[in-house]
Parts: C-alpha cells; sequence; structure tokens
C-alpha cells in the first residue's frame, strides 16, 4: 500500500459556480460549515493523505482560513478541474497526488486506499473511481468520476503538454496514459457517495439525505 505521507491531496474549489447562480460553491455551507471545509475536513479526518491544498480562484483568503494552501489556476478563463489538476501536481512535494472536487461532501472514507491498491496491481499511472448513477433512461449504469482520481506526479510534464497545446478534458487525457478505473459499487458502499451538488436545492437535499435528489 501506499503511504499516507506520499500523497499529496489538492480539493478543486476553483469552478465558476454557474448552476448555483454564479455562488462559490467551496463556500456554501453543508451541514453548518462551508462544502470545501467539511470535504477537507473529512480527508484529514479519514488519516489517507498527507499535505492538502485548496484551488480556488476567487474568496482566497477564505479559503486560506481553513488551514491548507490555496493556489489559483494557472490556465486563464476558468479553465476547469484539469487546470486544477496542473496546479496540484506544480506543487505537490510527494509522489502520488488525489484531486477531489468541494461538491462531493459524502465522498468515501476508503476512496484513498481503494485507488492506492488499484494503482498499484495494475502498475498504473492514474486510478480514477467509478460509481454507479442513474442514466435519462433510468438505468443504473457504472460511470466514471473522473475528478476523482490519485496520480503519479511523473505526470506533470504530460499534463503541461496536454493543456499547452488547448485540451481540456480529464477523460481525454487520461485515456493518454496508464489508466485503471476502481469502481465502488461493493456491497455497503453509499450511493450518495459521488454525488456532486450543483444547485443549493440539490445540496439542501443532499444535507436531508431523503430528499428527492
Amino acid at each position: 500500500m501506499i503511504e499516507p505521507h506520499d500523497i499529496s491531496a489538492v480539493l478543486l474549489a476553483g469552478g465558476r459556480g454557474s448552476r448555483m447562480g454564479g455562488a462559490d460553491k467551496g463556500l456554501q455551507r453543508f451541514k453548518g460549515q462551508p462544502l470545501a471545509l467539511h470535504s477537507l475536513e473529512r480527508l484529514r479526518g479519514s488519516a489517507a493523505v498527507g499535505p492538502v491544498m485548496v484551488n480556488a480562484n476567487r474568496n482566497l483568503a477564505a479559503y486560506e482560513a481553513f488551514g491548507a494552501p490555496v493556489w489559483p489556476d494557472g490556465l486563464a478563463d476558468y479553465a476547469g478541474p484539469l487546470a486544477g489538476f496542473l496546479v496540484g501536481l506544480a506543487h505537490c512535494q510527494t509522489p502520488y497526488l488525489l484531486t477531489l472536487p468541494c461538491d462531493t461532501p459524502l465522498f468515501p472514507l476508503d476512496l484513498v486506499p481503494r485507488l492506492g491498491a488499484a494503482l498499484l496491481a495494475q502498475d498504473a499511472q492514474i486510478a480514477m473511481a467509478a460509481a454507479p448513477e442513474r442514466d435519462v433512461t433510468g438505468q443504473t449504469r457504472l460511470r466514471k468520476q473522473p475528478v476523482f482520481c490519485l496520480l503519479r506526479t511523473e505526470l506533470l510534464p504530460s499534463l503541461q503538454a496536454f493543456t499547452q497545446a488547448g485540451g481540456r478534458k480529464i477523460d481525454a487525457w487520461a485515456a493518454q496514459q496508464r489508466l485503471v478505473v476502481e469502481p465502488f459499487d461493493q456491497p455497503g458502499d453509499d450511493p450518495l457517495a459521488f454525488f456532486n451538488a450543483n444547485t443549493l436545492d440539490e445540496l439542501a437535499a443532499l444535507e436531508r439525505e431523503g430528499g428527492v435528489l
């Protein structure tokens, strides 16, 4: 297994929040505290990683108050989560980097060891989570969760070249690497673990955990 001190983590909070009316998603409240802080504390409580950092592009002082270094995108115009991957890899001082978004506060506590085991077993460069989701027909299918990745930090030059060429899609970049997809669909896995709250109504429903999502 990969030792926690060999893994850094970057929490992705750099989006526009367009589906929340432009609100800074990471600062919206969930169970009495900002989403980003909730996720940071959940990650720290899992004792699965070492250093943590935040990728944010506004309200930097508010994020800095959470006790982790804050780094804005190095790419212009809110280039998406891959810009946060790039920031994380550029500032990572460990062999591995975990990426996770700020809007999925119920992510699995065993996320890191399961991704790490899959990465080592397949000698992969990226381990990406997948989880069951209902599609438009109502069928439940396993779907990749591309913002939940464990990366080898040796991938920084590859990602720099990809983004400099205009690439912005995580899946497209990941497909160029040795990728393993780890399913989180076992008995006992929380069906809401990877639900991301895109609107304030969805966030309120997720907090109730019994609402219509």
